[in-house]
């Protein structure tokens, strides 16, 4: 029998081991089999549990070479809905998959997961390889991802849904969440415990709309300030704190059953240049990268991650001129092996420029599960991944033993997963979620500069800076505390954020704020100086009151800021 192909009566065997393995699946309707509502791992259970690795070795066993390819493959499919999209998204899905709707790609090319997408807000470094979107609520992304699940392989398994939700600048969901400060803000914080509680609160409603996936936390160590690539996304510059906080993170995310994604490996904090757009290059010797860089990918491992990114970044002490995505000398001689990681492997997007420049999208896919990757993520064009691959594997170049292991973990993970029950919607924005939220928010505002107690600010307020949104969350809860605010007059605060420069600083101002990147703050002379590291509506309110004298400022800067203190209130 061709790999290609499967026999009415093999198929009628994987059928009936599918029904086995997912106990009560093949009694339920169509839609319900394949919907991401699994029976939750703290729930008594009502058959002798199965190891995830076991039942993924047995669904393995039966794949075809197509369908082993699409466990590997994670593509993103635009359009608000599974099976109806617009004219636009339909024309982008042609052009990288050669089918219309999400649930067609699902199905064309027997797919185990697919990643969720938005264009950003123009303040997302990260979504200019986006032309369009997948994402706008919570109760539309729910739909779709249940519109996804039902168009999902038969093996009784949820498909991975992944997504990009780091908080700060990098958030593909916004509306109608629980919102987290920046990662800075997370490291200003201070505290892991809180850490944690943030971010399985976060994964809670991730869970809710159907994302069972994040790429995040950022777990990339600063180097200095003029990273502007990574900047406010990671937690800080001490390798030590980041990984505290990265493992914290993992934690959170995995104990609401969604997979937890650090990235960049082996880190890409120690660089200026921009991977989507040219390969940054690491100089640092192998034993700094090994102190500075790699202590939060080891917590994270230590914290059991599910999967840990790898980036387009040239280790000139490991593998010179090659990116890590596509070099198995970090992937597999370093993570693998020194590091002992066992779980999935995820590529940065195949449609960034480092890959791109270098090999096609058949070549790439190859390379990339050679180098030890076990997830490619974003294939620029999926026949062109598929044919290589069985191209690479009808060759010999692709060992068929290297795609059945990287498959396997894939749906491991994916096996893992169906232990845990997806939350209801109402969940977003909860009481509970939001007090966690502000919870976050206070603890990462920072004095910097100023008196550490009492009122801040006295008589009329006068705001300036930052977006109309942001002065108008700030008016209100200046406004709550008691406090009058005017559009002139009056003491000045003003408010700095992401991609702000000297020329948007006020000079006369009387209190500073930094909302993102405190590098700035030490061109200021305000009497007063405080960083949020965070833009939030929970932010804001924090903010004010401190502002108001009616809270104090608990947070430390996680970074060097010249001229001034990690805080200036002990």
């Amino acid at each position: 029998m061709s790999p290609h192909t499967r026999t009415p009566r093999v198929l009628t065997a994987l059928v009936a081991l599918g029904c086995l393995l997912a106990a009560a699946a093949c009694g339920k309707s169509p839609s319900a089999a394949h919907e991401p509502t699994h029976r939750s791992s703290s729930a008594p259970p009502t058959h002798a549990p199965v190891d995830p690795a076991k039942r993924a070795a047995e669904i393995v066993r039966s794949m075809s070479d197509t369908e082993l390819i699409g466990q590997v493959l994670m593509p993103v499919a635009y359009g608000y809905q599974a099976d109806r999209v617009s004219a636009e998204a339909a024309r982008h899905n042609r052009n990288i998959a050669g089918a219309d709707t999400p649930a067609q790609i699902v199905r064309k090319y027997k797919l185990g997961g697919l990643m969720l997408v938005n264009e950003g807000d123009g303040n997302d470094p990260t979504a200019e390889t986006n032309p369009t979107s997948n994402i706008a609520t919570p109760k539309q992304v729910r739909e779709l991802t249940t519109g996804l699940q039902r168009a999902g392989t038969a093996d009784g398994l949820p498909m991975l849904i992944s997504t990009d939700q780091e908080f700060g600048t990098v958030v593909r969901l916004a509306d109608g969440v629980s919102p987290l400060p920046t990662g800075l803000g997370v490291g200003a914080a201070h505290d892991p415990k809180l850490t944690e509680r943030a971010w399985e609160m976060a994964g809670g409603e991730l869970s809710a709309v159907g994302v069972n996936m994040d790429f995040a936390p950022d777990a990339d160590v600063l180097g200095g300030p003029g990273n502007l690539v990574i900047g406010s996304r990671s937690f800080g510059s001490d390798p030590q704190q980041v990984a505290v906080q990265t493992a914290a993170a993992v934690k959170g995310l995995q104990t609401a059953g969604v997979a937890a994604t650090p990235k960049h490996f082996p880190g890409h904090g120690h660089t200026t240049t921009d991977s989507h757009h040219a390969m940054p290059v690491l100089t640092q010797t192998r034993g700094t990268l090994d102190s500075q860089d790699l202590p939060p990918f080891s917590a994270a491992i230590g914290a059991d991650t599910w999967a840990i990114m790898a980036g387009h970044l040239d280790v000139q002490a490991v593998d010179p001129g090659m990116p890590a995505t596509l070099s198995h000398k970090l992937l597999h001689d370093v993570l693998r092996t020194k590091m002992k990681f066992n779980g999935v492997v995820v590529s940065d997007a195949l449609n960034m420029q480092p890959v791109t420049d270098r090999y096609d999208g058949g070549e790439a896919a190859v390379h990339a599960l050679l180098a030890g990757n076990d997830l490619l993520l974003e294939p620029p064009n999926l026949p062109a991944a598929q044919k290589g691959l069985l191209a690479g594997l009808k060759s010999g170049e692709l060992p068929r033993s290297r795609l059945v292991e990287a498959a396997t973990r894939v749906v491991t993970l994916r096996a893992r997963l169906a232990g845990h029950t997806q939350p209801a919607l109402s969940t977003l924005r909860s009481a509970a979620h939001e007090k966690v939220a502000g919870d976050i928010a206070a603890a990462a505002v920072t004095t910097l500069r100023g008196q550490c107690t009492g009122p801040l600010v006295s008589g009329t307020v006068r705001l300036t800076g930052g977006t109309d949104q942001k002065r108008s969350w700030l008016t209100d809860a200046l406004r709550a505390n008691g406090i009058t605010v005017s559009t002139s007059g009056g003491t000045q605060v003003a408010l700095t954020g992401y991609g702000d420069t000297t020329r948007d600083l006020s000079p006369n101002a009387d209190v500073t704020v930094g909302m993102d990147e405190p590098y700035l703050l030490s061109e200021v002379r305000s009497k007063t100086v405080l960083a949020t590291f965070g833009a939030t509506k929970e932010s804001m309110t924090a903010l004010a009151a401190v502002l108001a004298g009616k809270a104090t400022a608990p947070g430390r800067s996680p970074v060097p800021i010249q001229g001034l203190p990690r805080s200036a209130c002990g």
